[in-house]
């Protein structure tokens, strides 16, 4: 049927392409058959250094290389930056770009202060010489701190200023110390008097002789050690538990060894998986640091791309080891002597994909996980390990177009196309979780009408949860243990990427999923959303909330830590789709048995309140009666994530078009109205607290 679903308290359903008319959403809830509480790892974030996401979101600096890794030259003389290893587009950055004359700037490689070169300035009396970086963001009135280091002639006169316009009160200039024969550190501090969308840095010098520079830095003077303050404390109120980091594709060529001491003076390398020269400035010390100002554990991936086991040792050690070690006790002269004491270890970021840096076969991939595993649990007994697992319905041969079914998928267990089958078979005791990866697309269904294309759109990313619990049932068949070692799963990094960002419409989407998720609780433990920076709207100088952050918020306070889901069933079960598109999306159909709605029921912590979640992806309000429910005592309170429009978005700089808002229900009786795109978290005390069994 196109464009025929009937809206309100009864719906059509599709049957053997028939049409028939349903009854009533009706939902029971069964209190006494519990699933496992939720841990407080549900709601985890994701995040790496995909090209510049980490500086343009979280961290504060505002200059693009400020370690000089490419030369400063004349646009239109920028060296050629090698696409990815997958075909992806490099990165754009910010250029340095000389200032009086194009050959005002050589490029020094037999002294330089950091890396393979330093830019070196030759003067020429009277004429400002020297190099600069537009496209800075400032906001008037605010205190920016950074810093240069410096070297040269004494007869050199440099300065630094932070223009902001045009006219010639439109810069804040500082006049450097005559430099010395070697480097030193001069502090900087400006507070521009106008904002700016195109601010400029620039390091000139007139007189005589030339000056060089090793390293600049430039930051809000409310950073907290390095990191934003905006956008952290955004990621803090979403209570996520955990962020998994720092890597990611990144992480498969990357030395941690190199990212350690004064950021200065830490070489800047090349990451060859997103084609982007990152200066090192984050470092372990520094993701260390933003776990801890999010008030969330750190979940810490190993380089098993290019790195070996005894690197992953060393990393432990210097994380966790006593200040008796040698790593603890770099890490103590590094200013932190107390061990970090990270609970939870990855060994390897998708090491079976084709797209991935270090990709291997399975054989050879189970002898290296095994030897990462003994080396870093001998540095540290007590850490928990994650094995980097894939189900048959993730791996397929590059190019390969394929909505997997379980039927599709039978033959692919125990082969090549089954990581996580082969890790129970040939490596159990080596781990004591096992991750998954998944990321959706949002597709255009042209055909479909509008109400249809809204459903089957918000129902397309949590079919990938499902896809995971029913190949999870199947491995507890072959593989005992699981249950036995009480083995858990991590989706620890998924994304639904639509077209048209954070909106409404993907909101409904997310709730879905996070409703996917409580369902299994038995056995899905932890989750990481990519990435903790998609929960915001971010400029360069403010942020805000968007609508996939108010669903983590949402779910996080109101179904997190110690939650029990209890059985909700209904009459009205989810339909095959209709307008099937694309090849992103695994054939299942996950959900509650309340088509159109998706419905969740769980008990409070303290096992007195009653919770009920649904999400109605429709453009009509619906109602569902329940034929049986724990007994309740008195009015309730709703707290509904909705909006106006599908497309209702909250943007930097403009009013939330969604929120989240807390309002008194009656009494639950026998029949709830829910409104039309939006999610509702309802919530009433129970009588008595209900008997498990």
């Amino acid at each position: 049927m196109r464009g025929n679903l009937r809206l309100g308290a009864a719906c059509w359903l599709t049957l053997s392409g028939t049409r028939a008319l349903a009854q009533p959403i009706t939902a029971t809830i069964d209190a006494t058959i519990r699933s496992a509480p939720v841990t407080a790892y549900e709601y985890g974030m994701f995040i790496e250094p995909i090209g510049g996401l980490v500086n343009e979101s979280l961290w504060a600096e505002m200059l693009d290389d400020r370690k000089f890794y490419y030369p400063v030259v004349p646009q239109g003389r920028d060296p050629v930056v090698p696409d990815t290893v997958e075909g992806r587009k490099a990165p754009t950055f910010r250029k340095w770009r000389p200032i009086g004359g194009d050959d005002a700037v050589d490029m020094d490689t037999r002294d330089a202060f950091v890396g393979a070169q330093s830019p070196s300035v030759m003067l020429a009396g009277g004429t400002q010489r020297g190099f600069g970086q537009a496209g800075i963001a400032l906001v008037a009135g605010k205190d920016y701190t950074g810093r240069i280091q410096l070297s040269g002639d004494a007869s050199a006169k440099v300065e630094v200023a932070l223009v902001w316009g045009p006219g010639k009160a439109d810069r804040q200039i500082i006049a450097l110390p005559a430099p010395t024969g070697g480097w030193t550190e001069v502090p900087l501090a400006f507070k521009p008097r106008r904002s700016s969308a195109d601010a400029r840095f620039e390091v000139t010098g007139t007189g005589a002789g030339c000056f060089r520079v090793g390293a600049v830095s430039l930051m809000p003077a409310d950073n907290i050690n390095g990191w934003r303050a905006d956008t952290t404390a955004i990621a803090r109120s979403l209570n996520s538990g955990f962020w998994r980091l720092p890597g990611g594709n990144f992480l498969s060529n990357w030395d941690w060894h190199q990212a350690l001491g004064p950021r200065d003076r830490r070489v800047p390398m090349f990451d060859h998986a997103w084609s982007a020269m990152q200066t090192n400035d984050i470092g372990m010390d520094e993701w260390m640091d933003l776990t801890r100002i999010l008030g969330v554990e750190p979940y810490v991936t190993v380089n098993a791309g290019l790195g070996d086991a005894n690197s992953a040792a060393e990393e432990v050690e210097y994380l966790n080891g006593s200040v008796t070690t040698e790593w603890g006790a770099r890490r103590a002269a590094n200013g932190r002597p107390q061990p970090y004491r990270v609970r939870w270890w990855n060994i390897g970021n998708e090491p079976y994909g084709w797209w991935q840096i270090g990709k291997t076969s399975l054989d050879y991939y189970m002898m290296k996980h095994k030897d990462f595993a003994k080396a870093m649990r001998a540095r540290d007994p007590g850490i928990v390990l994650l094995a980097s697992g894939a189900m048959p319905d993730q791996l397929k041969p590059k190019g390969t177009k394929e909505n997997a079914s379980l039927e599709s998928i039978q033959h692919k267990f125990g082969t090549e196309e089954d990581w996580t089958g082969g890790f129970f078979a040939r490596a159990m005791g080596t781990f004591d979780g096992i991750t998954e990866h998944w990321y959706d697309r949002g597709e255009d269904r042209p055909d479909a009408s509008p109400q249809q294309d809204l459903i089957e759109f918000a129902r397309s990313p949590a079919n990938q949860v499902r896809m995971k619990a029913e190949e999870w049932k199947i491995y507890q068949q072959r593989f005992p243990a699981i249950r036995d070692k009480g083995i858990f799963l991590s989706i620890d990094e998924y994304a639904y990427m639509a077209k048209d960002g954070a909106t409404l419409r993907s909101a409904l989407a997310y709730s879905m999923v996070m409703q996917e998720m409580l369902r299994h609780s038995d056995f899905l433990k932890m989750a990481a959303f990519t990435s903790g920076a998609s929960t915001m709207d971010i400029t360069p100088t403010d942020s805000v909330m968007n609508t996939t952050g108010l669903v983590f918020k949402l779910y996080g306070e109101h179904f997190g830590k110690g939650v029990t889901p209890v059985a909700l069933t209904g009459n009205m079960p989810q339909p095959d789709p209709q307008y099937a598109v694309g090849f992103s999306h695994p054939k299942i159909n996950s959900g509650s048995e309340t088509y159109p709605l998706d419905m969740i029921a769980a008990l409070s912590p303290d096992g007195r309140s009653l919770r009920v979640g649904i999400v109605n992806a429709t453009l009509k309000s619906q109602s569902v009666t329940f034929a049986k429910y724990p007994r309740t005592n008195g009015a309730g309170k709703v707290w509904r994530l909705a909006g106006r429009t599908l497309d209702a978005a909250n943007k930097v700089g403009k009013k939330p078009q969604v929120a989240i808002t807390e309002s008194r229900v009656p009494p639950l009786a026998d029949q709830l109205t829910v409104p039309a795109m939006s999610t509702s978290v309802y919530e009433y005390r129970l009588e008595a607290e209900p008997s498990a069994r």
